[in-house]
């Protein structure tokens, strides 16, 4: 088991300043900057893995996302150690050899500054519509759930490099959701369309709490625009909202809208995109795939990481298609892979993160509100559309294309202001001058190796 002494990294937690972000428990701002790591802890080999969170951490990343039980015949296909999670199928029969491995894991995580997004369980673990299984978590064995949580809290609630992640792609009910996909899957599964699951993970979570384990909860929910303040919202054990903008949805999905709809929903609650379009996914695979659509790349990614945060989220998760299947020869290529993990890691979606990263901690961060009202002319298409976020003395205005935009300059109160333009691409600053005594901007792109670009507006005086 994990020793509480070793701890490295301050807990996280939600802003007191600011409730729609995190910060740490030493009073810095948090911008959870993470990557979907699912078969973490399953495909790959403890020196393996510490090859991989090296790689990730000096991309810039904070965080990586794990799950305990996998999805993938997780169950019952050991890990490379060659150990079952449970006996028996049996969540209240860990096996101590295979959490050995867990625990060695999230300690290197801590080592290379990393905190990690724990899942319980993968969502088929329950009876949820779709999925290998087999549901060991169930309506009528609700004590199975909640000691299980407790396990989990009680072995690693003493860590501060933790955030829990329940749900596991699956919805947490079907009434309420307007998703069809999963009322479908239920369906053909022979489930009631009133299915609620939901008894299921509040008493993980009342396990996890009972434990005194501490750490925020969020949950991780099927793709689409639905979000857990859809379904989730009011749930006491929830600290955190999340939705999916997915890769089924085509370029653009608008995920603006439903970062927007959670930030002004009440209590506040932070929320985040926990899965943009994957780099190097299919795009729209589901049913059948059209080659012709090709695979998203970094420049889809960097749109939705962008327009998501500056929408007024607390972070992102970034996904590589290969990274979180640790696509090797090993294992069955799941959905059109391109590339083996170890390529897949260095990708320049992820070789990008630092330099978002590198932009939001040069500014007052947890002083940072989304204001679409800096955008005089905004776009009729997804695909055009920009985003502002800004604080008292700086806006910071998303533009994903190389259109004019007009941008009101009230918010200065008259004051001169700098213009730069940053390319999310490269990291690089381009300086564009200063500005005096104006109410609005007219901004087009410089020559620059991006289609895309962030303008950097700065209140002098």
């Amino acid at each position: 088991m994990i020793e509480e002494d070793r701890n490295t990294l301050p807990q996280i937690v939600v802003s007191n300043r600011n409730p729609h972000l995190l910060e740490t428990t030493d009073g810095l701002p948090f911008l959870m900057l993470g990557d979907t790591a699912w078969e973490l802890l399953h495909r790959i080999t403890y020196d393996e893995a510490r090859e991989y969170l090296e790689v990730r951490a000096n991309q810039g990343f904070n965080m990586i996302w794990a799950n305990v039980l996998a999805e993938f015949d997780g169950l019952h296909m050991p890990n490379r150690n060659g150990d079952l999670p449970l006996h028996n199928d049996d969540p209240s029969k860990p096996n101590e050899a295979y959490f050995a491995h867990v625990d060695r894991v999230v300690a290197a995580a801590e080592e290379f500054g990393l905190y990690v997004g724990l899942l319980p369980a993968w969502g088929d673990k329950l009876t949820a519509p779709w999925g290998e299984g087999p549901a060991i978590f169930r309506l009528n064995n609700l004590e199975v759930a909640q000691s299980y949580g407790e396990f989990l809290g009680q072995r690693y609630g003493g860590k501060t490099n933790i955030l829990w992640v329940l749900g596991g792609d699956r919805p947490a009910r079907l009434f309420g959701d307007e998703d069809q996909y999963p009322k479908q899957a239920a369906k053909d599964a022979g489930l009631p369309l009133d299915s609620d699951w939901t008894p299921i993970w509040a008493a993980m979570a009342y396990g996890i709490r009972k434990s005194g384990a501490t750490h925020p909860i969020t949950y991780h929910p099927q793709g689409g625009m639905g979000s857990t303040s859809v379904l989730l919202h009011d749930e006491p054990w929830l600290d955190m909202n999340a939705m999916q903008s997915g890769h089924g949805g085509g370029h653009d999905v608008p995920v603006w809208e439903a970062i927007a709809r959670d930030f002004a929903m009440l209590p506040v609650k932070p929320t985040f995109d926990a899965e943009p379009n994957y780099e190097d996914h299919p795009v729209s695979p589901w049913p059948t795939w059209d080659p012709a659509n090709g695979h998203f790349d970094d420049y889809d990614v960097r749109k939705q990481i962008y327009r998501s945060i500056f929408a007024g989220a607390c972070g992102v998760i970034y996904g590589h298609h290969s990274v979180w299947q640790f696509s090797s020869h090993l294992y069955e290529k799941i959905n059109y892979v391109l590339f083996d993990w170890r390529t897949a890691i260095r990708r320049p979606g992820a070789e990008q993160i630092r330099h978002l990263k590198a932009l939001l901690m040069s500014v007052d961060m947890l002083g940072l509100a989304p204001d679409s009202g800096l955008i005089v002319d905004p776009a009729v298409v997804n695909a055009e559309h920009a985003q502002a976020i800004r604080a008292p003395d700086v806006a910071l205005v998303y533009v994903p294309t190389d259109r004019l935009i007009a941008i009101d300059l009230s918010w200065a109160n008259g004051r001169p202001v700098s213009v730069s333009e940053f390319d999310p691409k490269t990291g690089q600053y381009f300086l564009r001058g200063t500005v005096e005594g104006c109410q609005m901007v007219e901004l087009s792109a410089t020559p620059a190796v991006s289609p895309d670009r962030v303008y950097v507006i700065k209140a002098l005086g």
